[in-house]
């Protein structure tokens, strides 16, 4: 548990421009209604438009992604001889498609035959990359106002804008496991230190830098987090998810993280204060 009024320190930022691909850290990032700005942003699908993930294509943790001028490079780490991709933050209008990701369609623009035919070969299957504009709208979870106000966005992150870490409830993980796993298994957006192991699960309200923050629930893990992201291989006893679902399994899901709302404008830098609100 924190205290109201408790501060803490914000000491990672990370978007994920393809969703399911590798993060970028950041010394700063602006916030848009659906996140952290160019946070997953892109989606690759297959032949029926459906989303791809490490969840079944465990594949996809090989396509490294790396910072580039106004966008970022996608490179294979085990295929030298495929050259890395540019692909710009923001997409150019394009053909229009509806793909779908868990229970949502949403409307997208195509990325180029380059982006298709250099994924399809990395992947090995049919893949078509796909983005979303500020003019689509995907809600979370519009069927439960009670847990989010009318109109709260997100990009192509699985439910919620943000997913808050801490380092502590890492550490407390690590400690128990043969093997340490670094925070790039969990996929966070937010990571914050200085607050006591797991305290992030009872938090309300907080702001960071000022701005409101609303935490909604805890993060559901799966068996991404088994995935070694240099290799891609699946750890073979599914650890950490075996670890932690020895301690933090309430209602039968296994929780690493907080899903967070946030405002739809602002900016949050590394060092900002991180203040419990309720």
């Amino acid at each position: 548990m924190s205290a109201p009024g408790a501060s803490f320190t914000l000491t990672g930022l990370f978007i994920y421009p393809v969703k399911s691909l590798g993060g970028i850290s950041l010394p700063a990032a602006e916030l848009t209604p659906q996140g952290l700005r160019h946070d997953r942003r892109w989606l690759i699908v297959d032949e029926r438009n459906r989303f791809l993930t490490q969840r079944e294509h465990a594949a996809m943790a090989l396509l490294a992604v790396e910072p580039a001028y106004n966008g970022f490079l996608l490179r294979h780490r085990q295929r030298p001889e495929l050259l890395p991709l540019y692909i710009p933050f923001e997409a150019q209008p394009d053909k229009t498609l509806f793909v779908s990701i868990w229970d949502d369609m949403v409307w997208a623009w195509r990325g180029t035959p380059e982006a298709d035919a250099w994924l399809t070969d990395a992947l090995g299957q049919p893949c078509k990359l796909v983005y979303m504009s500020d003019m689509a709208r995907r809600e979370v979870e519009p069927d439960k106002p009670e847990l989010n106000p009318a109109g709260t966005l997100v990009s192509f992150a699985d439910g919620y804008p943000y997913l808050l870490a801490t380092e502590e409830s890492l550490a407390k993980l690590n400690a128990q496991l043969a093997e340490p796993v670094p925070m790039n298994r969990f996929r966070p957006n937010l990571v914050v230190r200085g607050a006591p192991a797991d305290a992030e699960l009872t938090w309300t309200a907080l702001q960071i830098a000022g701005q409101a923050f609303r935490s909604v629930r805890g993060c559901g893990r799966c068996v991404v987090t088994t995935i070694d992201q240099a290799t891609a291989e699946k750890h073979p006893a599914s650890e950490p998810l075996r670890t932690l679902a020895t301690y933090r399994k309430p209602d039968r899901k296994v929780l690493f993280g907080q899903n967070v709302t946030g405002p739809a404008t602002g900016r949050v830098q590394v060092g900002d204060a991180v203040v419990v609100i309720g």
